[in-house]
């Protein structure tokens, strides 16, 4: 007989915001370096899903990007806390993720690169923040805390486990779960197959980019470490177009509620963490979120989902 994989007490672990922002801000850059080069290289995919990284069982990855007739990856190991960039023809470079300046990351990186044979220029500044500092600029972030970077990994992981399962309920157009570095943060996202209005602006994100990424009607559901007016890690759920009511739903669990600043449902992460059943609280956020932006905007859910 099977037994059951015992409960791993610290698989949603603490993570304030707090506590970990300087590192938090210095890990988001190299995000962006590392998704960056993937976005140089990959063919596009519907709502800019070729630029995403993975979550993997030691950290990050970007999966495989083509190069000529060769492909290659790179991974953040947040249990070794080394970048690593593996080549379809065997060849690997390591370096250890320790507390320096983006600048030196950044060139590293590159050099990295350039050793292993592979070409790859990217716009060198970061998106989706206020006053950007060129990656080869930047000495203003340069910290590395291994065991917050690991507890973000950690969340990242168990939050993954169960978006995957919350997508595998849908027959319609989903994305896959993937971290989205512009922001930091986890998404997945269901589609009603329909066309949406154009998007408007949003601040420091090209208007290119945000009508592409919401092109067709959603209902979307995330992790966020948190920043700005959300001074805690939460999950996240929104509709795109919100349709009327939708912010008045009647959401579960009860402590999840409508964030005027955001645009969209929080949860905050401890909630979850500290819930008797993490899986079943998050997976009621995601569900009853769901069903207020499918019921409100008149889905055909009979032929979307399982």
């Amino acid at each position: 007989m099977n037994k059951a994989a015992p409960i791993d007490s610290g698989a949603w672990p603490e993570l304030p915001l707090a506590g970990w922002q300087d590192t938090y801000a210095t890990l988001h850059m190299w995000t962006q370096i590392v998704g960056k080069i993937r976005l140089a290289l990959a063919p596009p995919l519907n709502h800019w899903w070729q630029v995403t990284l993975y979550v993997t069982p030691r950290g990050l990855t970007t999966s495989a990007i083509p190069h000529g007739t060769r492909t290659f990856a790179v991974d953040f190991d947040f249990l070794d806390h080394v970048l690593r960039i593996t080549t379809s023809d065997g060849r690997v470079s390591t370096r250890p993720l320790r507390a320096e300046p983006v600048a030196d990351f950044y060139a590293a990186t590159v050099a990295a690169l350039r050793d292993l044979d592979l070409d790859v220029r990217i716009w060198s500044t970061p998106v989706e923040i206020e006053g950007p500092i060129p990656f080869e600029s930047d000495y203003q972030h340069a910290a590395y805390d291994p065991d917050a970077a690991q507890r973000f990994w950690r969340i990242l992981v168990q939050a993954d486990r169960v978006f995957t399962d919350f997508r595998s309920r849908f027959l319609g157009k989903v994305s896959p779960s993937h971290l989205f570095w512009g922001a930091l943060d986890l998404a997945v996202t269901r589609f009603s197959g329909r066309i949406a209005p154009k998007h408007g602006p949003v601040p420091n994100i090209a208007d290119r980019v945000v009508q592409e990424a919401y092109s067709h009607e959603v209902s979307s559901l995330g992790f966020w470490p948190g920043g700005g007016p959300l001074p805690e890690p939460v999950f996240y759920a929104y509709a795109y177009p919100e349709p009327p009511g939708f912010k008045d739903a009647r959401i579960e669990p009860e402590d999840a509620y409508y964030s005027p600043d955001m645009g969209e449902f929080v949860l905050p992460y401890e909630v979850v963490r500290t819930s008797p059943s993490p899986d079943a609280t998050l997976l009621s956020f995601a569900q009853s979120t769901y069903n207020a932006a499918a019921d409100l905007a008149g889905w055909e859910r009979a032929a979307l989902e399982r």
